[in-house]
């Protein structure tokens, strides 16, 4: 059996300075050597339950789709009839001007057909900046996948090669699989993550004509006229198009025949009183389009872009604008702000508060907005209420955004609520956590994508590292990486070479490839960290004593133990110096320098080291601390490895009840706790009970950190042994 059990290298408190602040946190990488570097081999997967899966197929459609669809009947039988072919890989694109309803027709075509598709129905924004790691969150949410970051050979995983791992491993036997991408904007972005598999069928919304040669394309056009009729009857009655029925069918021929077109003016006319007239209206949107065509530029550079259908659509826009209080007007232009992604109304209303609006004016706003028709609700299993804006209409608000003298001030109070939600994005990153912070990350994306100018100088570092830490988190660190490369130079950028936050930024890159074994990367970028920050604040500087740690640990990991010593000697006389030697700063060098010394087999001088940081701890935060439990089980370690298994066991005993106490089920901590005790009754030869306490630590690894990850492939391989000897 590999004796490897998970010493923690600094477990207990450790210090980090990120975005500019000193935070607390735990390390819980535990320090494992195997050839050069972090090299294992990883084949097994997580088997999900499969059985249950044929019977719940995994799907994440979001929209309940209009009450008041009409038509479309051909598409929908040339999509079905198109999609269910046998033997080839079917995409068949749905491609039309905004407004013409394509994603509708997607909505309606998934909700009929949803029992062809047995394997599951995967429904992706296409507007997202990171698609792959969509897909990738899919597998991880709805079928309990877990993605491995690492190939055989130890070396990470592309992220192409991560999101075709997905399609290897869907679910198995059941049947034809549906992937939705709703509107695609280039193909070219997207060809490299689409399943190559017969299984798959794959639909895509897109503006585009032509989209791509290789491609079904389904062109969608305007409704036919007796559709659009239909439609617009759904809308304002029956009685009302019968009294006016000639009028009625100028209307839809104005509108362009077009579904968004009709919505407007439908909802519009639904809030008249009965004698309000077709004509009426017809007169009123001729005299909008003519206003529209002498307001702003931006307006008028909107208007060059519109087809004719689609001006026509502006204009009923414009006359549900018209309606809009002063106040609702503000709040519509603020939704601009956000991505054409699902968001969270409680969001809206921060920065209504922000802005000093009344809540009851806010709440009025959201009414008169859905009335209208300008937003849309979202079905959601959370009890938050969430909202999408047609991309067109979005279009349309941007133009009012960028002519109102207060739209600097609505991109700041937006840009506020999105760090505050940013600042929410934990360090531990668990799948319940993902479905909750999901939502936010393409929002952050377009702030740090469109909206730089109006992120302070404090709060720049963070929206770029959140989305980072988002992603790393779940170990994809493919998709970490841009994010922390673009955060040092944007930082470097506005706030130049010499500055705290610059630092910073080199450290959070610097830790990702720690994580990744790429210690050739790491190492310059923490020396300049650690450069910048004395040469900031001097020798005597709390950042200095962290960079020293961070410095130490990458050396720890490379087994360059004599380098590794002397930085943390420095860093724990320094917190010594700054903090006195009541600190948790203290507490974190006694034992990672004790760590060290374990692995060394410097038993004599490890031990009064972590009693001592054992003591320390007790007395900073008594007994109910994860910092206590790390120092535990190091302690314990120490006496497994000197074959002290009485001294040992019942602080293994602990360390595993108190993390249990403080920690959610499926903490990676409780993993460690799990295996470090199983360890030591394999070392006793008590394989009964170390059995079950191994399977449940590889549970818990496999779902919180991955299967992939060196600690689940540690618990793994100790099982396997175990059962090895056991046999």
């Amino acid at each position: 059996m590999t004796d490897n059990h998970n010493i923690h290298i600094g477990s207990g408190n450790y210090n980090e300075r990120v975005e500019g602040d000193y935070i607390q946190g735990n390390y819980n990488a535990p320090l494992i050597h195997g050839g050069s570097g972090n090299n294992i081999t990883f084949n097994r997967i997580q088997v999900p339950d499969w059985e249950r899966l044929k019977l719940n197929p995994p799907k994440n459609l979001q929209f309940q789709g209009s009450a008041n669809f009409v038509g479309r009947q051909y598409e929908l039988t040339l999509l079905r009839d198109r999609l269910q072919l046998r033997s080839v890989y079917a995409i068949t694109a749905v491609a039309g001007m905004g407004g013409v309803g394509k994603t509708e027709l997607a909505i309606q075509f998934v909700l009929q057909h949803e029992a062809d598709y047995p394997g599951g129905i995967c429904w992706l924004s296409a507007r997202e900046s990171d698609l792959a790691a969509s897909i990738v969150q899919f597998a991880q949410l709805h079928m309990n996948l877990e993605v491995p970051q690492q190939d055989g050979r130890g070396n990470s995983l592309s992220l192409t090669k991560q999101v075709e791992w997905c399609w290897q491993h869907w679910q198995p036997s059941s049947g034809l699989v549906l992937i939705v991408l709703d509107d695609v904007m280039d193909v070219g972005n997207y060809r490299l993550w689409l399943p190559s598999y017969n299984r798959f069928r794959v639909l895509m919304t897109t503006r585009l004509r032509n989209l791509d040669p290789n491609i079904e394309e389904i062109s969608l056009d305007m409704l036919l006229p007796e559709e659009a009729l239909q439609l617009l009857i759904a809308l304002v009655g029956q009685k009302r198009v019968e009294k006016e029925y000639q009028t009625a069918q100028q209307l839809c021929e104005w509108l362009g025949y077009l579904p968004l077109g009709l919505e407007l003016v439908g909802r519009y006319v639904a809030k008249k009183p009965p004698n309000y007239k077709l004509a009426l209206l017809l007169q009123r949107l001729n005299e909008q389009r003519l206003e529209n065509e002498a307001l702003n530029s931006e307006q008028q550079s909107l208007q060059q872009t519109l087809s004719t259908a689609q001006q026509g659509v502006l204009a009923a826009f414009e006359l549900s604008w018209l309606e809009l209080s002063p106040t609702t007007q503000q709040v519509a232009a603020l939704l601009s702000l956000f991505a054409p992604n699902i968001f969270v109304w409680q969001w809206v209303e921060s920065a209504c508060e922000l802005l000093n609006w009344s809540a009851a004016n806010v709440e009025t706003a959201n009414e008169q907005l859905y009335a209208l028709h300008l937003i849309q609700s979202v079905e959601d299993t959370s009890s938050e209420y969430k909202i999408k804006i047609h991309p067109l209409i979005r279009e349309f608000l941007k133009v009012k955004l960028a002519a109102l003298p207060q739209a600097l001030n609505l991109k700041h109070a937006f840009v506020e609520v999105m760090v505050a939600q940013a600042k929410l994005i934990p360090y531990l990153i668990t799948a319940e956590l993902i479905n909750s912070v999901k939502d936010v990350i393409p929002h952050l994306v377009e702030v740090a994508q469109y909206l730089t100018e109006a992120i302070s100088d404090e709060n720049l570092i963070l929206v770029f590292s959140r989305i980072g830490r988002f992603y790393q988190g779940q170990g994809s660190y493919a998709l970490a990486e841009p994010w922390y490369i673009q955060c040092a130079f944007i930082v470097r950028k506005r706030l130049g070479e010499e500055h705290p936050d610059v630092a910073s930024s080199f450290n959070n890159l610097a830790l990702l490839y720690l994580h990744q074994a790429r210690y050739a990367e790491a190492e310059p970028l923490f020396l300049q960290a650690l450069a910048l920050e004395r040469r900031l604040n001097g020798e005597e500087h709390q950042s200095v004593a962290f960079s020293f740690n961070h410095l130490a640990h990458l050396y720890l990991n490379q087994a360059r133990y004599a380098e590794a010593e002397p930085l943390l000697l420095q860093a724990l006389a320094l917190n010594r110096r700054l903090n006195g030697e009541e600190h948790p700063s203290v507490s974190s060098s006694l034992d990672s320098l004790a760590s060290l010394y374990l692995h060394q087999a410097r038993y004599a001088e490890a031990e009064p080291l972590f009693l001592q940081a054992l003591a320390l701890e007790r007395r900073l935060h008594r007994e109910e601390h994860t910092a206590v439990a790390a120092i535990l089980q190091n302690l314990a370690s120490l006496y497994l490895k000197q074959a002290r298994y009485a001294e040992a066991e019942p602080l293994f005993q602990q360390a595993l009840a108190l993390n249990r106490r403080l920690l959610s089920k499926e903490h990676p901590f409780i993993a460690d706790s799990l295996q470090n005790l199983a360890s030591l009754y394999s070392k006793q030869a008590r394989y009964s009970e170390a059995e079950p306490l191994y399977q449940q630590a590889l549970e818990i690894a496999s779902k919180s950190l991955g299967v992939d990850h060196p600690t689940t492939a540690n618990i793994r391989e100790n099982l396997k042994s175990l059962r090895d000897n056991y046999a």
